[in-house]
C-alpha cells in the first residue's frame, strides 16, 4: 500500500505518519524531518535547503523530486509506504505519478487531515520549533491552502482521496484513517 498523507501545518500528519507506519507495518518518510536532519548535518541538501526551510518556504521542485526519488528506491519501500511532506504542489503530483510508473507501482490513496485555520495556527505554534513563528506559520498556512485545492482535487477526481477530519483525538483520528481504508 502507497499512500501520502496531506495537511496544513499542526494537522497532525507528523504523528499521524508515525501511528500509521506502526500500524500498517510500512515504512513512513517524512520529507520535512529529512530536510530538518540534512541541515543539522550541514550536508550538501541541508546547506541548499537551509534558507527555504528557515523562511518557511517551499524547497525548490527540483530537489525535492530528486530526495523523493532516491528515498522511494531504498529497499525497505518495495512493498509499500507512507509519504508525508511531499507532493506539495500540483507539478509534484505529477512528477510522483511520472515516478511511480517508472516504478510500476500505483499509489492506492492520499490521506487529506482536514483542520480549521485557527487551529492549525495553535497547533503550530504550540510544537516549540524555531521555524514555528507566527508570521511563518501564517505563510504556511496560505501557501497550503493555494498550493492544496489543486492537489486535492485531483486525488479527489481519482478516487483516492480520504479526507479525515484532523481536529478530533490522536487515537480516534488514526482509527478513523484504518477504517477509511478498509472500506
Amino acid at each position: 500500500m502507497r499512500l501520502v498523507i496531506l495537511g496544513g501545518p499542526g494537522s497532525g500528519k507528523g504523528t499521524q505518519l508515525q501511528r500509521l507506519s506502526k500500524a500498517l507495518n510500512l515504512p513512513g518518510i517524512s520529507v520535512g524531518e529529512i530536510l530538518r536532519e540534512a541541515i543539522a548535518k550541514n550536508n550538501f541538501l541541508g546547506v541548499k535547503a537551509k534558507s527555504y526551510v528557515e523562511s518557511g518556504e517551499l524547497v525548490p521542485d527540483e530537489m525535492m523530486i530528486q530526495l523523493i526519488r532516491l528515498r522511494l528506491l531504498q529497499d525497505d519501500t518495495r512493498k509499500g509506504w507512507l509519504l508525508e511532506g511531499y507532493p506539495r504542489t500540483p507539478f509534484q503530483v505529477e512528477e510522483l505519478e511520472f515516478l511511480l510508473e517508472d516504478f510500476k507501482q500505483d499509489l492506492y490513496g492520499a490521506i487529506y487531515l482536514k483542520l480549521d485555520e485557527a487551529i492549525e495556527i495553535e497547533r503550530s505554534l504550540s510544537r516549540g520549533r524555531p521555524d514555528d513563528t507566527p508570521a511563518i506559520v501564517q505563510r504556511r498556512i496560505q501557501g497550503f491552502t493555494e498550493r492544496t485545492t489543486p492537489i486535492l482535487e485531483y486525488y479527489a477526481r481519482r478516487g483516492k482521496l480520504i479526507v479525515i477530519n484532523a481536529e478530533k483525538a490522536q487515537a480516534t483520528v488514526e482509527a478513523e484513517i484504518l477504517r477509511k481504508l478498509k472500506s
